[in-house]
């Protein structure tokens, strides 16, 4: 097969122990999956799940320097769990979930938070609020063999050294079995999937200069400059 032009790389995230890489197919996302973090957004109730989409280029690696983004003045961090799947398919059940699930990562859902207020105040799409260029930062993934499922266990996030959000895996409103149902009766899942799962209360602002550290308890914590 020919091209008019040369394809551009596909984007993939390093797995721990391993050469071979995680080839990135789509990333979703979680809105409002914590009950903190749902009320400091103006929401305190256990709705069903809603999900957004950013692009698989969007994905930035662990230890990246990353260019404080155009068109906004309120860029915020979201620590997330981020689920890599194996296998996927339509309406699969949340007792069968946990087999799709290669292995976890943290993520950190970069957001221009004054576009999605404009977005959200005037019922537009969040797009262009969380799905631009290097959005998407993913640490490495470790494999589910080792981690086991993850339901429970720190998740945190600081910047320059101070601790901004600060929660724990149990307190997901809708856990990663559950969201992987939902998600899979609005599309069909794949491998190379990534599913950020939700951020815990304590978004907040960043600017140019600071270095943001992200962890869960298990996983390689994710290193991040914004410059």
């Amino acid at each position: 097969m020919s091209y008019i032009f040369s394809p551009v790389p596909i984007p993939t995230v390093e797995i721990v122990g391993r050469t071979e890489r995680f080839a990135v197919h789509r990333i979703y996302c979680v809105g409002r999956n914590y009950a903190a973090h749902a009320r400091e957004m103006g929401h305190d109730q256990r709705e069903p799940p809603f999900f957004f989409m950013k692009p698989a280029d969007a994905v930035v690696a662990n230890g990246a320097t990353i260019a404080y983004p155009s068109r906004t003045a309120n860029l915020h961090h979201e620590v997330e769990l981020v689920a890599a799947l194996r296998s996927g398919g339509r309406d699969i059940s949340a007792a069968d979930a946990h087999r799709h699930v290669f292995g976890y990562a943290v993520g950190n859902d970069l957001t221009r938070r004054d576009l999605q207020s404009e977005a959200r105040d005037k019922s537009r799409p969040w797009d262009t609020a969380k799905g631009f260029d290097r959005s998407a930062v993913v640490g490495p993934i470790h494999s589910v063999e080792k981690t086991g499922a993850l339901e429970s266990g720190s998740i945190w996030l600081k910047v320059n050294g101070e601790l901004r959000q600060q929660g724990n895996l149990a307190e997901l409103i809708w856990s990663v079995p559950e969201i992987i149902a939902e998600l899979s009766t609005y599309f069909e899942l794949t491998a190379g999937d990534l599913i950020f799962t939700g951020t815990p209360a304590g978004v907040g602002p960043l600017k140019a200069g600071d270095h943001i550290e992200s962890g869960i308890d298990g996983l390689d914590t994710l290193i991040t400059t914004i410059s």
